[in-house]
């Protein structure tokens, strides 16, 4: 199409890093829906829990803490501990709340070493066991804390001394501890990792007339299949979301809370795999406009559009929603969406299609249909390449913060808003399914490789190549290639 509507990046997508500067501030960089049952006997505080069609909609930190507790005839279920749990850090730090568990559970004790009740106390202990095992497994960095590693050798202590006998208890104590250490190195071996890894070169790009000759390799020279490139990003996405964890995403909740401003709790650290994975997408849209930009034949360049064209469609199919939207930014970037007469050649039908289906009308309306729709196959799925959904993480993002935002986190008789938490966990935990999914698709490290280590032009320089390819065709234009041009011979 010869007069394509240039669309900024700001208009087709939102930005990330922005994104991400606000939520994090400067302190910090079951499926269905959660249902509980009603807590037995035993620790107080039920009166100050609220409940609404027999769900749990508020209560007092206090109350909630002993709602997780369980006694010799309750255990909370599943839903609300991993609500909780996750939720908890941004009124009390996990260490805090391991000791707070820690006294009801000696209270509990104290009540049933009296009386008929000590025949119960074994029973007691495993299920407090079963507690502390479930919170090790769902957040195993919560114990990375040294206060928390402390608490937690304290509450095992006092429950092995009723398991004199056979041991059982304390068997599953020693299999509870060794698998968290094993989840803790293996997260620090992972984080050591991450930290040695950087991201592609920033190149800087042509220097005026001095454009890479036409017989560097490109992506097009690694690999010529939109559907293989497709399962390959596939590849990496699945991989770096994998690192994102239930505690690092409530980092967008906790990172202050918003009745008493106060800073983050939370270990800032904890936002580094969130960063890592909006850096990617970053990288990925720039990747797609250097490639596009730095082809010095027009014929070139129409082709290399309607690869990544294809590139994103396949991924639409696939269910990798974040590399579709990374690329469909990287082509909206104001230097390739200028190129005209490049455009005039592409064939955008297919184009127009994706850009209909992330068309930011109506809060991403279309987006979301497509999301529900991979949604439901990935729950229905015969097959594990059905099962891929990976959605476009910064609306991810956005969804959770602005529910925060909308929503308070006390209710004006001083409840925690637990109704509010329900939804966001419910959020996250579909989130962290999507995550768990294993790759069907083999990997390619030569095109892995390309895809993250091969140079990205900077701005400056993705506009330098634009204007060396298709001259400025107006005043703006040529006011900025003046500017960029009296910049380089200044540097030089």
């Amino acid at each position: 199409m010869s007069d394509r509507p240039i669309l900024s990046s700001q208009e087709t997508m939102p930005q990330t890093s922005v994104v991400f500067s606000s939520i994090l501030g400067p302190s910090c960089s079951g499926q269905g829906q959660p249902g509980m049952g009603e807590r037995g006997g035993g620790a107080g505080g039920s009166g100050d829990l609220i409940f609404q069609d027999g769900r749990l909609i508020s209560g007092s930190l206090e109350a909630l803490m002993e709602h997780l507790v369980p006694t010799v005839d309750y255990y909370p279920d599943r839903t609300y501990i991993f609500t909780f749990l996750l939720s908890s850090r941004v009124f009390i730090p996990p260490h805090d709340l391991l000791a707070r568990v820690g006294q009801l559970c000696v209270e509990q004790r104290q009540q049933l070493e009296v009386g008929p009740g000590r025949a119960k106390l074994k029973s007691f202990s495993a299920k407090i066991v079963q507690l502390l095992k479930e919170w090790t497994e769902a957040f195993p960095f919560d114990f990375q804390d040294e206060k928390a590693m402390a608490e937690l050798k304290a509450i095992t202590h006092r429950v092995t001394q009723c398991d004199e006998e056979n041991g059982t208890v304390k068997k599953a104590i020693s299999q509870m501890t060794q698998s968290l250490l094993l989840s803790l190195a293996a997260r620090s071996q992972l984080q050591e990792l991450r930290e040695k890894l950087r991201s592609p070169a920033m190149d800087k790009g042509p220097v005026l007339k001095a454009k890479p000759p036409a017989a560097q390799k490109d992506i097009l020279g690694v690999c010529c299949d939109p559907l293989v490139l497709a399962q390959q990003l596939t590849h990496i996405e699945l991989e770096r979301v994998s690192s994102i964890h239930p505690e690092d995403l409530m980092q967008i909740v906790s990172h202050m809370d918003s009745r008493d401003k106060h800073r983050c709790r939370g270990d800032m650290t904890k936002t580094y795999s969130l960063e890592a994975y909006d850096n990617w997408f970053n990288c990925l849209s720039m990747l797609v406009a250097t490639e596009v930009c730095r082809v010095v034949k027009k014929k070139h360049r129409t082709r290399m559009l309607e690869f990544f064209i294809d590139v994103a469609r396949e991924c639409f199919n696939i269910g990798n929603f974040n590399s579709m939207m990374a690329i469909i930014s990287g082509m909206n970037l104001s230097p390739v969406a200028r190129l005209k007469k490049t455009w005039s050649k592409v064939k955008t039908a297919k184009f127009d299609v994706l850009e209909h289906h992330m068309d930011p009308s109506s809060n991403f309306c279309n987006y979301r249909t497509a999301l529900q729709g991979a949604t439901q196959r990935s729950q229905t799925a015969n097959s594990s390449r059905e099962k891929i959904v990976i959605p476009v993480f910064n609306l991810f993002v956005k969804d959770i913060y602005f529910l925060h935002k909308i929503h308070t986190n006390h209710l004006p008789n001083g409840h925690i808003n637990f109704k509010k938490f329900w939804e966001i966990s419910r959020q996250i935990h579909e989130f962290m399914t999507w995550t768990q999914v294993e790759c069907p698709f083999e990997k390619d490290k030569k095109i892995q490789s390309y895809l993250l280590t091969a140079p990205i032009y900077s701005e400056e320089a993705l506009f330098i190549a634009s204007f060396e390819s298709e001259g400025p065709e107006n005043h703006m234009e040529k006011d900025s290639w003046k500017t960029l041009r009296t910049t380089l011979l200044n540097r030089a």
